[in-house]
């Protein structure tokens, strides 16, 4: 006796819709995702390896903090390291030009807050033209 095979049938599974959702959930889980990063990271502060030098438009306005903190406008030394005093120190070198570029320096030990007064009273006054001073970063040995 022979017995006469049947046909199989092609079993195909269609997978442009399980592609499809796929690349949606990949979407969803990019788009979603929040990147942190470690703070145990050292930081070494003020080095900067790109960046443009200042133009000589007019003559700058120099803000210095030393590492304690102690303000300088122009190289006179505050009598007081606050905001009122840098505000008044800071309207009397501008004589009123607040389009003056304005440029901070600040030591690499420097208080965080120290920097944000000076922006602060900057920032108060009308300045618009704010530069961070930093050092150009060593290149790394070989």
């Amino acid at each position: 006796m022979k017995f006469r095979r049947k046909q199989r049938e092609n079993v195909d599974i269609n997978l442009v819709s399980l592609i499809d959702v796929v690349f949606v959930l990949l979407l969803f889980f990019v788009v979603t995702t929040t990147f942190t990063r470690e703070t145990q990271l050292r930081v070494d502060l003020p080095e900067a390896v790109s960046g443009s030098p200042a133009e000589d438009q007019n003559k700058p306005l120099d803000i210095a903090i030393s590492a304690d903190g102690v303000f300088s406008v122009n190289n006179q030394i505050l009598p007081k390291s606050d905001l009122a005093s840098l505000m008044d120190a800071l309207q009397k070198e501008a004589n009123g030009d607040t389009n003056r570029p304005l440029s901070i320096s600040a030591d690499g030990k420097t208080q965080h807050q120290s920097v944000i007064t000076a922006m602060d009273a900057a920032g108060k006054l009308g300045f618009s033209h704010l530069r961070m001073t930093t050092v150009e970063a060593a290149p790394p040995a070989s």
